[in-house]
């Protein structure tokens, strides 16, 4: 059997069968009976399944060796490394148009405090919102900042104008009217003030110790005190209660003739009475010590005024009062020792002080133009001062206590009743003698004093 010859070096080879073709199909593509599955082509080439450039050389056995000048195969190359598909640039999406942001909320307070500002009204109310509207906006991010800070710039000047004010002219006034109020008290108390001729209830159960106030009421009807002089003490230093008291007593009941210029007019149950500052209230400038008559007997009133001065009398009545007074004062200073032999210098000296009023006394009746009605009365009570006085005036040079009593006894008896009280009766005076009138008791004795 023949061997067939060995493939001819470079030339072409026959592909190896195509072991999955199908059925009545050549490797090559071409059908059994020698035609070509796919037809002919359309144009045409090459049968398919045919090389067009010539049969692919074989492919020497493994361990074969190129035959002599022949080309060696070319080795295998390694694939250039992937270069990855160049990838088109990103574009990153267009967002849509941006909206404007939403503007925060303007601070309520913050306008309050502004409108507060602008009006200068409650300055202390627009400063206390415009400092928390300040907080609020940098808290919350608000705004209105502009606002809050000019509402608490012009609320803190009105705060400050304010306080200016007080200090300056508000605090002032409001001093001095605390101050007048405060004069407006009681006995011992002398934080109210009445003025002279003003009747009064008080508010408490007597007229003594502390009151802080009392009703005004009209002179014409009952009344428990009835004001008859007023008086303003010195000094910056609280003198004491003693001092006060001291002062008050001895003005008080020398005053109290100038308002009852008419002594027999006095009731027997009333006093003298006054209210006087307190340490508290001299504190802040109360110096005024008020006098005023009341009742001595408890729960006693007064009924009708008091008052026998230039206001309710005529120039005649006032003419002997004024007079009359001058005695009085003189023989009220009278010394504590009632016996002459336990003070005799005393008595002496008191002597020649009502020796000297009783001079005073004649020359103010001498001096006055009485009416006819009046001038024998006035006349008939010249006599006797005049007769008077020289007993007292050698009263006051005695040497020892029987020569006093010697004259004082005669001077006395010259001032009786009975001419007082004819010439208080031509003029329209009271006629009846008050126990509580200088040197008197009812109608029968005691002096004109």
């Amino acid at each position: 059997m023949d061997i067939p010859p060995p493939p001819r070096p470079g030339g072409p080879q026959q592909p190896p069968e195509n072991p999955y073709a199908p059925p009545g199909q050549s490797p090559n593509g071409e059908n059994r009976h020698g035609e070509n599955r796919y037809g002919e082509p359309p144009y045409g080439g090459p049968p398919y399944g045919e090389n067009p450039y010539g049969e692919y050389p074989a492919t020497p056995p493994m361990g074969a060796q190129p035959p002599a000048g022949a080309q060696p195969p070319l080795a295998a190359q390694p694939l250039p490394p992937y270069q990855p598909w160049p990838q088109p640039p990103y574009f990153a999406p267009v967002p849509p148009p941006a909206q404007p942001p939403a503007q925060p909320p303007v601070n309520g307070l913050a306008i309050a405090a502004l409108v507060l500002g602008i009006l200068c009204f409650l300055p202390a109310v627009g400063l206390v919102l415009g400092l928390v509207a300040l907080a609020q906006i940098k808290k919350r991010g608000e705004r209105g900042k502009g606002m809050a800070v000019a509402g608490t710039a012009m609320s803190g000047l009105g705060v400050v104008l304010l306080v200016l004010s007080l200090v300056t002219g508000a605090v002032s006034d409001f001093a001095d009217g605390f101050r007048d109020a405060a004069r407006e008290s009681s006995e011992n108390g002398g934080t109210f003030s009445l003025d002279k001729g003003r009747c009064f209830d008080s508010l408490g159960d007597s007229l003594e110790g502390t009151a802080y106030d009392v009703d005004e009421v009209p002179c014409s009807g009952g009344h428990d005190g009835e004001v008859f002089a007023t008086f303003r003490m010195t000094g910056g230093t609280y003198p004491g209660d003693s001092r006060i008291t001291e002062v008050a007593d001895e003005k008080c009941y020398a005053l109290q003739d100038s308002y009852v210029m008419d002594t027999w007019a006095m009731p027997d149950d009333v006093d003298v009475y006054y209210f006087t500052p307190t340490r508290e209230s001299w504190g802040i400038g109360d110096r005024e010590i008020t006098c005023f008559f009341g009742s001595t007997d408890e729960g006693g009133t007064l009924k009708g005024s008091l008052r026998r001065d230039e206001t309710t009398l005529d120039d005649d009545q006032i003419a002997y009062l004024q007079a009359a007074n001058v005695l009085n004062a003189a023989y009220a200073s009278a010394p504590e020792e009632e016996y002459v032999d336990d003070d005799l210098p005393g008595h002496k000296r008191w002597a020649g002080r009502v020796s000297s009023a009783l001079a005073d006394e004649a020359r103010g009746l001498r001096s006055h133009d009485w009416p006819a009605t009046a001038d024998n009365q006035v006349a008939a009570l010249l006599r006797d001062i005049e007769a008077a006085r020289k007993h007292w005036a050698l009263a006051a040079r005695a040497t020892d206590a029987d020569t006093f009593y010697v004259h004082y006894v005669a001077g006395d008896k010259l001032l009786g009743h009975e001419k007082a009280i004819a010439v208080r009766k031509a003029l329209g005076l009271e006629t009846t003698l008050s126990d509580e009138a200088p040197g008197g008791s009812g109608t029968e004795t005691g002096a004109e004093v």
